[in-house]
């Protein structure tokens, strides 16, 4: 294994947010993404717990999974989407979904066009559910829920 910082372990190097042992820093500072596991501990002088705990605190990770978690992190790193952001996401969605559904979803069309508001578009979603079914409801589900 390869040990690579995540963007947390960048981070805390930077601004000491997450407690560490002066041994688990010196291991942190010493992972490049170059050296092996061993190397590391071997330079750093710290025992395998000390990175252990590192890669537990998702500070570093596996060079070969260092993308994905590092990309995990960073989503979740990520500010929940406000309501305005929602609204404009799911909006362009829901009026697609109503439109799709010809005369026989004409009111319910009108209804979404007429919604200002992400309440608007949340109350809605239970008829737009019913009228398209859940597949083709999970796009809107999702946007109205910020993912």
């Amino acid at each position: 294994m390869i040990p690579v910082k995540t963007q947390a372990g960048q981070q805390v190097l930077k601004d000491r947010s997450v407690p560490l042992t002066p041994r688990q820093r010196a291991a942190l500072i010493v992972v490049d993404g170059k050296r092996s596991l061993t190397e590391v501990v071997q330079c750093s002088g710290v025992a395998t717990e000390d990175v252990e705990r590192l890669l537990e605190l998702a500070l570093i990770a596996d060079a070969a999974r260092g993308a994905q978690a590092q990309a995990a992190a960073e989503a979740e790193a990520r500010p929940a989407p406000s309501r305005r952001e929602r609204y404009a996401a799911a909006y362009p969605i829901a009026t697609k979904l109503t439109a799709s559904l010809g005369l026989r979803g004409l009111r319910l069309n009108l209804a979404v066009e007429g919604a200002t508001s992400y309440e608007d578009l949340l109350a809605l979603s239970p008829k737009i559910r019913d009228a398209v079914g859940n597949e083709q409801f999970a796009p809107l589900e999702s946007a109205l829920r910020g993912r």
